[in-house]
């Protein structure tokens, strides 16, 4: 049920899309547009894919989850073109027998999304430049039960 649009998410109806009788969960992720980056302030971003590719770099990171934990159903919609502040720019929803399973599900898929899908942010600021910004982590994802952070 992946997509991959230029038209504003509508987070309930990815939420919707995942709902099944035996699922005892539902996890979601919302990923949107923040007013700062690197110090300056943010006025909008925008996305540009290479649509095919990543539409199947989305499917086949569903399946590595399915492989990994026990899910009902996965979406996967991410927006393309201009988002301004405020408005999503990715959802992720997962369904599962148990909260776990798709809290550690979601995570999984927005940090390898992130890493692997050909989806690039471009940064416009309000001091009128523009950057391209990696989609990259900091640091390695390891997919782990979470630790607490002092």
């Amino acid at each position: 049920m992946n997509d991959i649009t230029p038209d504003p998410i509508d987070v309930l109806a990815v939420v919707d899309s995942v709902k099944a009788h035996a699922a005892g969960g539902i996890d979601i992720f919302i990923g949107t547009t923040r007013d700062h980056s690197k110090g300056k302030k943010v006025v909008s971003l925008e996305y540009e894919a290479y649509v095919p590719m990543a539409m199947k770099s989305m499917t086949e990171l569903e399946n590595k989850a399915r492989q990994r934990w026990n899910l009902h159903e996965i979406n996967i919609v991410h927006r393309i073109g201009k988002v301004a502040v405020g408005e999503p720019s990715v959802v992720i929803a997962v369904s599962s027998a148990h909260r776990d399973d798709a809290f550690q599900a979601c995570r999984f898929l927005i940090d390898q999304l992130k890493l692997v899908v050909p989806i690039w942010k471009r940064e416009y600021f309000a001091d009128g430049s523009v950057e391209w910004s990696m989609q990259t982590h900091e640091q390695p994802v390891t997919h782990e039960s979470p630790q607490a952070h002092p």
